[in-house]
């Protein structure tokens, strides 16, 4: 029986990333996301365009999603919104769109995803951050947002766990996306191009490169996969090519 996902920030680096490895083992897919995908979308797979920051959009957006599949045996929620400024020049609604995207929106997702996965059980895998555990200047409310749903992950899969729903995270590190060469910005990183950036990024690793979206994507079907992680549940696993294992002041 084909087993089905549902995906949000579908159109993305890591996402588009799950889109396409879930398909290739044989899920039917369901991608969200307030851009268009493009044509790559697999066959089997619906996709949604909408917004997830919005409460009415969520409705509608599960409302499509049960004529397609009446259940799903995952969710990934990946959708994220990032602002790249000093905390004191944040303003009030860029704090509540990063806040409503990257935290709001998972709330929403698994009170209408609950019944869907109910019935058989499954996996919730929501993309957190390594800034949730160790962060730098000019990214306060992303750090906060992934931060808030490290404890939400707890909290869901201690309420869930009864319904043989398995709830982690994933904590990617710097990951080639069109989010991370925005971030670069930030100038964290040193002068020059963008190459010369994602060059001294790597270097900050222990491992000596940035990660790709689909080395990301693989770590996430593992934790949705039932037969490879099934006695794993309200855990946060760092994927990060050991950047947070070293010491700042080495």
């Amino acid at each position: 029986m084909t087993k089905t996902v549902l995906i949000t920030g579908a159109g993305g680096g890591i996402g588009r990333a799950c889109i396409h490895h879930f398909a290739e083992q044989g899920w039917r897919v369901i991608g969200v996301d307030r851009a268009e995908f493009g044509d790559d979308f697999p066959q089997n797979g619906h996709f949604i365009q909408a917004d997830i920051s919005q409460p009415d959009s969520v409705e509608k957006i599960f409302h499509e999603a049960k004529q397609v599949s009446p259940k799903l045996e995952a969710l990934v929620n990946n959708a994220a919104v990032q602002v790249a400024k000093p905390l004191v020049e944040t303003s009030v609604e860029e704090w509540d769109a990063v806040m409503a995207s990257n935290l709001r929106s998972v709330f929403l997702f698994v009170k209408l995803a609950h019944p869907l996965m109910k019935t058989s059980g499954g996996a919730i895998v929501n993309v957190s951050s390594v800034h949730a555990v160790q962060t730098s200047a000019n990214i306060a409310a992303y750090a906060a947002s992934k931060g808030g749903l490290l404890a939400l992950t707890r909290a869901m899969a201690i309420e869930f766990a009864p319904d043989n729903i398995r709830v982690n995270a994933i904590l990617p590190g710097a990951v080639d996306t069109p989010m991370l060469r925005a971030g670069l910005n930030r100038g964290h990183v040193g002068s020059g191009d963008m190459q010369e950036r994602l060059d001294n990024l790597a270097k900050k690793t222990v491992s000596g490169k940035v990660g790709t979206p689909e080395e990301i994507a693989k770590a996430i079907y593992f934790l949705a996969d039932n037969e490879q992680s099934s006695f794993m549940t309200g855990q946060a696993m760092i994927v990060d090519g050991g950047a947070t294992a070293r010491l700042s002041t080495e």
